[in-house]
């Protein structure tokens, strides 16, 4: 036997290869290892380094229903080598196991990066054998012993977190008992398995659609958690269930169960699973959130926007909605010229003479709404000093869209023969060499042409399942499209290292780390309610960073005074997408609007290297008061947020605790609100008078 001890970053991780040869991944915390809590071989055999499924192999363990345990040829790898090196991220693991029956090689890649508690993970399939074999399944990440510490029984401290998201209802945190979701402790603590498991899963396009592809497992008993995210921008799946007296976490990427997903591995072919990055705190969310926030900003390419923070002004919400016009476009121009704005961008319809919808793909503007060009709306932005931009949708083309017919028929998805239909348009699939080279032409002519720095690239469809057209099975034609467009992308940002893509479907809708690498900001949310974006707005730092991430503020024509600065404190802490009617408001507010930009300038430099916290935890669209608070270098800022309730919230702010504090009111200047901090106790007591309402405050130590 030999035991490898893995101490890094703080996290402790324990792999040990038996004398059977076989690897077992025993620890991941940061928590010491104890050998006790895995009490016989019995136990062990459930603590395997990979998981991976091949069609036509026996599994004869014992496995109860359609979890991932006991894979065949999973339970039989067997130790080949390892390596424990150093690269420019920090220390890397590899270990390297093989089925000797198959040919089949895994390689399982551990990388750390120094100074993180994070850990990206993933397993390279080779086949070395002499026969094909089909792949249907492999872990990224495979963990057994969650619950292992502490002497409580597992359904009393055991609690897992789900971040569902929809439409217009982002970034929703919700914690779970083990009861709760049906896989309570119901057997002797003997031989503990069952077939049930607890799984989230994405089959589709739009990898968020129903929840991020991150999730979170914590032990109140010993404080400690775990906590991971998933970098896929399609099909993904975790689970955590049983086995052998232990609970387990699996994450991967598409599954042939959950996603139709299989791939074929020809002799000397590989394959590379989806990344995922897990990590460790001894402590609660705002420490995990501070490991996601650094780990997110080392991984993400290096760009200039995330270090501006540009405020960006969208004709889209609450302004045009789509309805762009030469006549419209040129006073909003100077509005958001005049508040401070530095991007100007065009939202949906600038192509279309009228109904839109169903014929985007040329991408050619309209000379109905543009009589002098779209060219000359776009100089004038740049005469205003604003960096222009223009809506897009790349992906996909009309039914009555002109070019689709010039188009190669395998340019876009089809199951059953058929070509993939969703909301009136086509799926166009970026392995084709003819949709990558239309995608750039269109860049270019944005680009060079027009003259467009800003890009807001949406996608409104969701193709489901995949192509069956060249790929093995549908999930695999998924899966290399969705490749294929992040390779597209990385050439794009390679021709054109200034300009920005935002990152948008149907607001978060793709809020992944897959595009989130790429891009430099993200929609949030198509959220047309501003009392309910707070909620969004608060909860967005556990999905995105928050220089990345992009929330609208759009005063109405018809609101007052406070309706304008909740609007502006909702986008305050992140990045600031402006929009409402800006010549059409009445001047006193304007003037919020503008105050608000102007001190969003002053403390953007420390935002993009803040982190945050959540003085009354994360938010809940039923709530009255919310609140999110970012620990900056220089200062301490914290949003607050009232719907309802009483007119007093006090907000504990454990990093200030027994120190004294300089408090203001940042934004607005003119408030009306009374504040008061209690060192000893740590504690902001806030009174906000009106119903509804929102400040920012500083806090200076």
């Amino acid at each position: 036997m030999q035991r490898i001890n893995i101490s890094e970053n703080g996290l402790n991780m324990v792999f040990e290869i038996t004398d059977q040869n076989e690897v077992k991944f025993l620890h991941f915390s940061q928590l010491p290892f104890q050998e006790e809590l895995i009490r016989d071989d019995y136990e062990k055999t459930g603590f395997r380094l990979v998981e991976i499924e091949l069609a036509g192999l026996d599994r004869p363990e014992e496995r109860h229903g359609s979890k991932y345990t006991v894979t065949a040829p999973g339970y039989r790898m067997k130790y080949v080598s390892h390596k424990d090196e150093r690269n420019i991220f920090g220390r890397k693991l590899e270990f390297v196991t093989c089925d000797e029956e198959t040919g089949i090689y895994v390689t399982s890649h551990f990388q750390f990066y120094d100074g993180i508690a994070m850990v990206r993970c993933y397993s390279v399939v080779e086949n070395r054998g002499t026969d094909e074999q089909i792949l249907e399944y492999v872990t990224s990440f495979n963990l057994n012993g969650l619950e292992k510490e502490g002497i409580l029984p597992r359904d009393l401290k055991m609690k897992v977190a789900v971040i569902h998201n929809s439409w217009q209802r982002e970034v929703q945190w919700k914690e779970y008992t083990l009861p709760q979701l049906g896989i309570e402790q119901s057997q002797p603590d003997l031989a503990l398995r069952s077939s049930k498991a607890f799984g989230v899963s994405n089959t589709g396009n739009w990898s968020a659609k129903e929840y991020l592809p991150m999730g979170c497992v914590s032990n109140e008993e010993t404080g400690s958690r775990l906590f991971w995210q998933i970098e896929q921008n399609g099909s993904w799946h975790w689970e955590i269930s049983d086995q052998t007296n232990h609970l387990y976490l699996q994450l991967s990427g598409p599954t042939e169960n959950q996603s139709h997903w299989f791939k074929c591995l020809k002799p000397g072919e590989k394959f590379e699973s989806v990344p995922a990055a897990v990590g460790a705190v001894l402590g609660g969310n705002e420490e995990m959130a501070e490991e996601l926030t650094r780990y997110r900003r080392r991984i993400r390419r290096e760009n200039e926007d995330n270090e501006k923070l540009a405020v960006i002004f969208n004709d889209y919400m609450n302004c045009l909605w789509a309805e762009p016009t030469t006549e419209k476009e040129i006073p909003l121009i100077d509005a958001a010229a005049e508040i401070g704005c530095e991007y100007y961008c065009i939202d949906a319809g600038w192509y279309a003479d009228g109904y839109w919808w169903d014929e985007v793909g040329e991408w050619l503007p309209s000379d109905k709404r543009f009589p002098n060009g779209i060219k000359e709306v776009i100089d004038y932005i740049r005469t205003k000093g604003m960096i222009p931009g223009l809506w897009l949708e790349l992906e996909v083309m009309g039914i009555h869209c002109p070019k689709v017919k010039d188009m190669p028929e395998d340019c876009f998805f089809h199951r059953h023969g058929k070509r993939v239909y969703d909301r009136s348009r086509y799926q166009l699939d970026f392995r084709h060499p003819a949709v990558r080279e239309h995608a750039t032409q269109v860049i270019d002519r944005l680009v060079n042409d027009y003259g467009v720095g800003y890009i807001k690239m949406d996608y409104n469809i969701e193709p489901g399942l995949g192509t069956e057209i060249d790929a093995d099975s549908v999930g695999d034609g998924l899966l290399g499209h969705e490749r294929a467009y992040l390779q597209w992308l990385d050439g794009i940002f390679e021709k054109y290292p200034q300009l920005i893509i935002e990152n948008c479907s149907s607001g978060g809708l793709r809020m992944d780390y897959a595009m989130l690498q790429r891009h430099s900001i993200q929609s949030t949310s198509d959220q047309e309610g501003y009392l309910n974006y707070a909620t969004i707005a608060a909860n967005s730092p556990l999905g995105v960073t928050m220089e990345q991430s992009a929330i609208w503020s759009y005063p109405r024509i018809e609101g007052d005074e406070e309706e304008t600065v909740f609007n502006m404190v909702n986008a305050m802490l992140m990045r600031v997408h402006q929009s409402g009617h800006m010549v059409d408001i009445a001047p006193e507010r304007k003037a919020l609007v503008k105050e608000g930009l102007d001190y969003y300038k002053e403390i953007r430099s420390d935002i993009k290297c803040s982190v945050p916290f959540w003085p009354t935890g994360f938010s809940s669209f039923a709530d009255d008061w919310v609140s999110l608070g970012l620990k900056g270098e220089r200062a301490t800022y914290l949003s607050v947020w009232r719907r309802g309730g009483g007119s007093y919230l006090k907000l504990p702010i454990a990093h200030l605790k027994g120190r004294e504090v300089e408090v203001r009111c940042a934004y607005p200047m003119k408030s009306d609100c009374d504040y008061h901090w209690n060192a000893q106790t740590g504690i902001l007591t806030v009174m906000l008078p009106a119903v509804p309402s929102a400040r920012v405050f500083e806090l200076k130590s």
